[in-house]
C-alpha cells in the first residue's frame, strides 16, 4: 500500500517560480506589483573588491584584538571579590589569570593568520601588538592578585634565611572564642 503525498508537500517542493499564479478574485495588497519582485532578482550585486576585502579583515582583526579588553572589568571585579585568603577559589582564579595570557601570547600568529595577506601584513602588526598588550595586562592584574595575597617575596626576609620577618607595629585579636 502506497502512501501519497498531500498536495501541500508537493507543492512545498516546487519553486514559486516555476509554479503558475493561481487565478483568484482577490486583488492584490495596495504597494504590491508582480513586476518589481522580477526586477530585484535580475539586479546583479558586485562582487566587492579586494580593498574592500582587506579592510573587513583588517577591521575583523581588531575585533578580535579587542576582545580581551572587554573581560578585564569582569576579571578584577572577580579579583576583588574572591578575597586576599589562601584559598582554592583565589588561586585558581589567579592561576587562570596567568595560564589564559601566556596561551593566548604563545599563538599570536595563529590567532591573526586567517587576517594575513600581502596587503594587510603591514597593518596588522598594531592589532597584533594592541592584542598583546591586553594580554600583559590581565598578566599585570593576576600580578596585583599574587601581591594582594601575599605571595610575592617584598621583604628582605623573604630572600634571606638570616634575616627576621618583620613584627608588625598593630595587632587585631578576634573577640570571638
Amino acid at each position: 500500500m502506497a502512501l501519497s503525498q498531500p498536495a501541500w508537500v508537493i507543492d512545498l517542493k516546487t519553486s514559486p517560480s516555476s509554479r503558475p499564479k493561481a487565478p483568484s478574485n482577490v486583488a492584490d495588497p495596495p504597494g504590491y506589483s508582480t513586476s518589481g519582485s522580477s526586477k530585484k532578482s535580475q539586479k546583479q550585486i558586485t562582487p566587492p573588491t579586494q580593498a574592500e576585502t582587506d579592510d573587513l579583515k583588517i577591521k575583523k582583526a581588531w575585533e578580535v584584538a579587542l576582545a580581551p579588553a572587554k573581560s578585564l572589568p569582569m576579571n578584577m571585579i572577580m579579583m576583588y571579590m574572591s578575597g586576599n585568603t589562601l584559598q582554592i577559589f583565589s588561586i585558581m582564579m589567579t592561576a587562570m589569570l596567568f595560564m589564559n595570557p601566556l596561551r593566548a601570547l604563545s599563538s599570536v600568529g595563529n590567532t591573526f593568520s586567517k587576517f594575513d595577506g600581502e596587503a594587510t601584513h603591514g597593518r596588522l602588526l598594531t592589532v597584533k601588538l594592541a592584542y598583546i598588550g591586553l594580554q600583559i595586562l590581565t598578566i599585570v592584574i593576576g600580578i596585583w592578585k599574587v601581591n594582594a595575597m601575599g605571595l610575592l617575596p617584598t621583604t628582605r626576609s623573604d630572600w634571606l634565611a638570616w634575616e627576621h620577618a618583620p613584627v608588625p607595629l598593630e595587632t587585631s585579636i578576634s573577640n570571638f572564642r
